[in-house]
């Protein structure tokens, strides 16, 4: 019986994404090399752009093509049980995400250069929970017992104390790298 256990949960482990999630290739925490897009080549690269953010499943919060930036809404990291979100990169990303929220925000810049080209440059905003206290609501509390009438009172489940916070933890050098190789990737199509 333990024996089937063990396989189950090895099977499972398996599928979830563990084994399944690409390795990130060890990078420096340095920011990736902004790209050249030469004058003649800057038709149709910022629509290039905002379909790479689109495979990563980053929603787009603001597109400012004067400023030359792009902004996405924050997204919450893919745990080990999500392989299909790329925004995780690597296994010690997928399990920090698993084990404690994480969200990120995509920033693409393009920064006119003299010759009438761009450089486009990809930051990464990485961002931890910090919930201020436990949630004082309880399945107990808030479940129905057959024994007592019906309460329609439905303060009983609070939730959080109050609102949780957000501590910047930097950049993602990993997914900086990687979403810049698919614009690179992008553009040479």
């Amino acid at each position: 019986m333990k024996h089937s256990f063990v396989h189950v949960l090895g099977l499972v482990l398996l599928l979830s994404g563990c084994s399944t999630t690409p390795v990130a290739p060890l990078q420096s925490a340095q920011p990736p090399t902004p790209i050249y897009v030469p004058a003649g080549a800057n038709n149709g690269v910022w629509e290039r752009v905002v379909d790479v953010l689109h495979e990563y499943h980053f929603t787009i919060a603001r597109e400012d093509r004067r400023e030359g930036v792009i902004e996405t809404d924050y997204k919450p990291g893919a745990s080990v049980l999500e392989p299909w979100h790329q925004d995780s990169v690597g296994a010690a990303q997928r399990w920090e995400s698993t084990l404690q929220s994480i969200r990120r925000r995509v920033v693409i810049t393009f920064a006119p250069v003299s010759d009438g080209g761009n450089f486009v440059n990809v930051r990464v905003d990485k961002q931890i929970e910090d919930l201020q206290g436990p949630a004082t609501s309880s399945t107990g509390a808030a479940t129905l017992r057959e024994n007592q009438p019906l309460d329609r009172d439905i303060d009983r489940i609070v939730g959080q104390t109050q609102p949780s916070t957000w501590l910047p933890r930097g950049t993602d050098p990993s997914l900086e790298h990687t979403i810049m190789a698919r614009i690179r990737t992008a553009l040479k199509q």
